[in-house]
Parts: C-alpha cells; structure tokens; sequence
C-alpha cells in the first residue's frame, strides 16, 4: 500500500517517470542526497581494496605457476591472458557507463569479463571521482522522460469549440 498525504487517498508519489536505481545507490543519484557523497568515496575506496586483494590473489595463482615448474612461455600466456581481458574489461565496463550495451554482446563476453575482473574493478573505482557510475546515462533518460511527460501533460489544444475547420 502506498504512502497517502491524507487528502482523498491521493499518493505522495509524484506522477510520471520515475527515476531507475542504480547499484548501490538506489536512486540517491537525482539529487545527491541521502548520503550520495559517502556511497560514492566508500565504493571508490571498495572497489580498489577489492582489485588490490585480486591482483594478490593473481600473484600467488602466478608463484603457484612458477613453483609448478610449468615453463616460461606458459607464464607468459597467463600474464598475457590477464593483461589482455583486464584492459578489455575495463573498456568494455568504462563504456557501459555511458550506453545501454547489447544483452547479446554482454552474454558472449562473459567469460573474458570475468577473466579481467580487475579492469572492471578499476573502470568502477575511476569512474567514482566524476559521478556514481552510470548516472550520466540514467540521468539524460530519466530527464528524457519527465521532459516527454511535462510535454504531454501541459499540452494544451485550446477551446474546442474555436477549433476552424479545413
């Protein structure tokens, strides 16, 4: 049930589009409120403890490698491999803050962004000193949308009855 301001059961929620929430955020990112600056240098200070703790996580999986004995051109490989699907995944993610990305795309690239976690882990932590990551998208299509809705709402077609014929 809704929230009611007491007059004939009217809701308190303002008519038309409302605003998505983002991860983390909710929808604090509208007016910056409710905490909004907090979230953002706690995830940004969240977001780069958990890609420290992931490359030393990736170093000791690499001494493992080297105590294997597996060979160089394998190690190499790996490194590569990591190098390669973090930078990838950091532009893959950077570039999502800005467009919707493809559902089909973002299924085929799984895997490969799941291998350059970090990357995304990055991409979050630098785009947190600018906005809440994807607010700029959200906010032009929510703006989008309540200039959509005031148009069509305060539209006025004037007295019918002086409407001239053609």
């Amino acid at each position: 049930m809704s929230a009611e301001n007491g007059k004939n059961g009217i809701p308190d929620v303002p008519a038309g589009p409302r605003p998505e929430p983002l991860r983390f955020y909710g929808t604090t990112w509208v007016d910056h409120d409710h905490g909004y600056t907090a979230r953002r240098a706690g995830l940004a200070a969240g977001s780069l403890a958990v890609a420290a703790a992931a490359c030393l996580v990736l170093r000791v999986a690499y001494q493992g490698l080297q105590i294997a004995e597996i060979g160089s051109f394998v190690s190499l490989l790996v490194i590569v491999m990591f190098a390669v699907c973090s930078a990838l995944a950091f532009r893959h993610t950077w570039s999502g803050f800005s467009s919707r990305p493809d559902p089909d795309r973002q299924a085929s690239l799984r895997g490969l962004l799941a291998i350059g976690f970090v990357g995304s882990l990055l991409a979050y932590f630098f785009r947190t000193f600018t906005e809440a990551p994807g607010e700029r998208l959200h906010r032009a299509e929510y703006e989008k949308a309540r200039a959509e809705y005031e148009k069509r709402t305060t539209r006025r077609s004037g007295n019918p009855s002086k409407k001239r014929r053609r």
